[in-house]
């Protein structure tokens, strides 16, 4: 009977052992495939990034806070947007690329409003804002823009072309930097919010 029960053991344990295996290899295997996952997700961000000519830091830095006045007098900071995907964009009426960019930029700001899509326009024009409020105002009465008339902003992100553009990520760090004109309203720049903005939705899945 001890005999009977001895072996009995040693089968449970041997079952026992066979499902600690088992359990490994399954973390194991799914380890895996988080890696690759990642790793794809890394890959395709960066594709994006290089597709639309996004100049990436080499080291990811927290993107220094400011805030501005808008032409309606209300104080705005680029804090309040924690957590969402940021276009930063500066620009002035003098510059002939951004004022075509501008109604573009307006559009897909109408187009992703409802995702975690945040654009912040900082002109810097210095003086007088009447040249700025009569475009802006041909633009779209819903347009918003940021006054930086003694550059203080525009020389923190050390702007020296116009425009120049900031992609900043929902943790609050710079993603890349955009020197001069862009096709916003094309496949390229589609594909780039696209792409980061599914990466916010998988984030917020998991």
């Amino acid at each position: 009977m001890q005999r009977i029960w001895s072996v009995m053991h040693v089968r449970e344990e041997a079952e026992a052992m066979h499902g600690v295996r088992f359990f490994r290899m399954l973390i194991t295997v799914a380890g895996i495939a988080l890696v690759w996952a990642t790793s794809a997700q890394a890959s395709s961000v960066d594709e994006a990034l290089a597709a639309f000519g996004v100049i990436k830091p080499r080291v990811s830095m927290p993107a220094p806070d400011f805030s501005l006045a808008g032409l309606d007098g209300k104080q705005r900071s680029l804090s309040t947007h924690r957590g969402k995907i940021v276009l930063l964009h500066f620009w002035a009426t003098w510059c002939t690329p951004c004022r075509k960019e501008m109604p573009v930029l307006h559009a897909l700001e109408k187009e992703f409003a409802e995702q975690e899509f945040v654009l912040m326009c900082v002109n810097v024009d210095r003086g007088d804002k009447a040249a700025v409020e009569e475009f802006v105002h041909s633009i779209g009465q819903h347009f918003h823009t940021l006054l930086d008339p003694d550059g203080n902003v525009r020389n923190t992100y050390e702007v020296r072309a116009l425009p120049t553009s900031y992609i900043i990520g929902r943790d609050g760090k710079i993603i890349g930097k955009i020197i001069g004109e862009r096709d916003w309203a094309g496949q390229q720049a589609s594909n780039l919010l696209g792409t980061l903005l599914g990466e916010v939705e998988k984030a917020a899945v998991h």
